[in-house]
């Protein structure tokens, strides 16, 4: 059997024309200073930015005319790609964590189970909890619920968390689960 290897397809800054790659005959020239310069030909605009000893870069090649900026192409790169990053650890990551729940639990171990969730959501994470019936456990799905919404209770009754339900409580062929969330 062969064997696919799939390319990670990475997101990449936009590539902008520079100086002669801009093939428009008029463009809107904005100069170092962030000042409009106005419509004119792009040769002359090519001239101004040769006079300056800066580039001529097509910053939105979708306007009409094409909007260009005199600036140094190097450092806007640059800036582009710090921004990016920057944007990129600002971005919230949250997950869910899964917490396992058996019908036959003890105390201790629903209470270790509690302080383990207490922390994933303390840290805003998402928490599933799921209790699986087996056997002859099916034919009590009333008392399985009672003990999830308990679980869900103990960790209601932490001052320091707001915890909500994102998704109810179902019940799918004898798994119960429920999404919890810290509302803050």
């Amino acid at each position: 059997m062969r064997i696919k290897f799939h390319r990670i397809e990475r997101k990449e800054v936009p590539i902008f024309k520079a100086n002669t790659q801009i093939k428009a005959l008029e463009v809107f020239v904005i100069d170092e200073d962030n000042e409009a310069l106005g419509q004119m030909t792009t040769e002359a605009a090519l001239k101004l930015a040769e006079e300056a000893e800066l580039d001529l870069v097509e910053v939105n090649p979708k306007a009409n005319p094409p909007v260009v900026k005199i600036v140094n192409l190097g450092q806007l790169k640059y800036e582009r790609e710090k921004q990016a990053h920057r944007q990129k650890t600002q971005q919230k990551k949250t997950e869910t964590k899964s917490i396992r729940l058996s019908f036959r639990i003890s105390e201790h171990d629903l209470s270790l189970r509690v302080s383990a969730a207490e922390k994933f959501l303390a840290k805003d994470n998402k928490v599933k909890v799921e209790l699986i019936l087996r056997g002859r456990e099916r034919q009590y799905p009333q008392k399985a619920a009672a003990l999830v919404r308990g679980f869900v209770s103990k960790l209601q009754a932490n001052p320091e968390l707001s915890v909500e339900a994102e998704q109810p409580l179902t019940n799918q062929g004898g798994r119960f689960t429920i999404i919890l969330f810290n509302k803050k």
